[in-house]
């Protein structure tokens, strides 16, 4: 198959989406290619979901410039696509009188960056903000506006909105070769067959944004993989931190973290340690140990015992550290990459950075006049309605639609409702029904609904049950078929 656009996207996670939806805007034909089976597979799924105040990137770096501005763009953007965000907070705790000095460090960066609201407290206060913090705490770097989301549901948001407003978006479609026609046109190929023709590509591929460049003779940069190994606890320890909690950092990471999630478990971590292979998802004991050396320091009453799942991340650190933005040598091949923490934060912000870079090269961005930014999540949250104990809005879901009577996730109490509308968004790999609906994630880890998600996805899309995948090709669940029985 091949087609024409303007500007092709490489790369959807959370900047490759973000920038499509941008362009969205615009009369622009824009595609979207990404290698995985679905959106925020890469990088993005394995985010810890912070929202940063702003206090920790150098004011001289594209970091430090993007940080506060993307921050601030979230409560719209979460109003208009109807993905859940938090504004929790965040304490950089302090228990040593040099760890106190370095907060007055980042107290003085923050300030460069322009972070409101940003001030120090004392032990008294932390305490009573934090009453499950270690009573050692000398004092903390305040930043209020720092938030929490889950990643996958931005992601998934971004791309919805996105695709409803005009952008083409084309999965499990892994870049082969790229090169140039003679009317200056980039051609891409896929392994997938498929042959998209563009004016411009944005590379946004994240740990892979090195291999993109070199398709087309750019080896000025490198992507390094830098793995970080993080715990989700279980939900009864939910409650005990309301902030994001962050100790002093180190040399190459913001240290090991105490995060609530917007789902309302708590997770600890990551580590940081550069590795060779971008495929590397293995945790270790050593990293185990370390987290939790560092987040039992801050919050004591955190237990390995309340452990419910291990993951790995893999961010892509760039030569030099920062982000890299903006054209290159190679005319309408714009780079998106180096996008480590804050990227997260900074992807609105990057959006229309990658915005302008067009405007600069020349594309006339038009608005449409029929762009739509509001995108209404397909879902209903049974889960809330219980939480919340607001049963008449459970009665009036289940009148709609007897499905949402149906629980196939305990521990987390999703129902067939749920899986559907998930299914029918697109979303078929187990991973997919995982992030876009939280089914088996809890206490069990899918140990008694996979068997269910996987014959709601068969009788839905009409896959067989041994092509239904963990995450698309090659991690197939039951790679076999299924042989009918003889009656013997």
């Amino acid at each position: 198959m091949q087609k024409k656009f303007d500007v092709a996207v490489i790369g959807c996670g959370v900047v490759g989406a973000a920038i499509a939806r941008e362009l969205s805007r615009y009369k622009l034909g824009t595609a979207v290619i990404e290698k995985e089976a679905d959106v925020s597979f890469g990088a993005s799924k394995a985010n810890s979901g912070i929202i940063h105040g702003g206090f920790h990137a150098p004011p001289e770096t594209l970091k430090g410039q993007l940080v506060v501005p993307g921050n601030r763009m979230f409560d719209q953007l979460s109003e208009e696509l109807d993905f859940p965000f938090e504004r929790r907070g965040e304490f950089m705790v302090a228990y040593t009188e040099d760890e106190l000095r370095i907060l007055q460090t980042y107290y003085e960066r923050g300030l460069q960056n322009k972070v409101p609201y940003l001030e120090l407290i004392g032990r008294e206060r932390v305490l009573e903000m934090e009453p499950n913090l270690n009573p050692d705490v000398m004092g903390a770097l305040y930043a209020p506006t720092a938030g929490v989301i889950c990643p996958y549901e931005y992601c998934f948001s971004l791309i919805d909105n996105a695709v409803e407003n005009g952008v083409e978006l084309f999965l499990e479609s892994k870049v082969s070769w790229i090169g140039k026609n003679t009317e200056e046109q980039f051609e891409i190929e896929t392994e997938n067959g498929n042959k998209i023709i563009s004016r411009y590509i944005i590379n946004a591929a994240g740990l892979f944004a090195d291999n993109i460049a070199s398709y087309v003779g750019l080896h000025n940069f490198k992507i390094h993989p830098r793995k970080g190994e993080e715990y989700l606890l279980d939900r009864r320890v939910s409650r005990l931190v309301h902030r994001v909690i962050f100790p002093c950092p180190k040399q190459t990471s913001k240290g090991m973290l105490v995060i609530p999630t917007v789902d309302g478990p708590v997770m600890v971590g990551p580590t940081a340690v550069d590795v060779d292979d971008k495929h590397d998802l293995s945790t270790s004991r050593e990293g185990l140990k370390e987290v939790f050396q560092y987040a039992q320091k801050m919050v004591p009453g955190i237990r390995t015992s309340d452990i419910i799942t291990s993951f790995v991340g893999l961010r892509p650190v760039a030569t030099g550290g920062d982000f890299i933005l903006g054209k290159t040598e190679v005319e309408g091949f714009i780079n998106a990459a180096g996008i480590q923490s804050p990227g997260l934060t900074a992807s609105p912000a990057i959006a229309e950075y990658i915005r302008n870079v067009l405007i600069k090269e020349g594309v006339k961005l038009e608005h449409k006049p029929d762009f739509n930014p509001q995108r209404k999540s397909r879902f209903v949250r049974i889960r809330h309605f219980i939480d919340e104990r607001d049963f008449n809005n459970y009665d009036n879901a289940v009148k709609k639609d007897s499905d949402y009577s149906k629980l196939v996730c305990r521990c987390e109490n999703i129902t067939e409702g749920e899986i559907v509308a998930a299914i029918k968004s697109g979303h078929t790999t187990l991973d997919g029904v995982k992030f876009a609906t939280r089914a088996g994630t809890g206490r069990c880890q899918g140990g008694f609904c996979t068997s269910r998600v996987m014959e709601i996805i068969h009788r839905e899309t009409g896959i067989p049950f041994e092509l239904i995948s963990k995450k698309g090709k090659g991690s197939e669940i039951a790679p076999y078929p299924i042989q009918k029985g003889n009656g013997k």
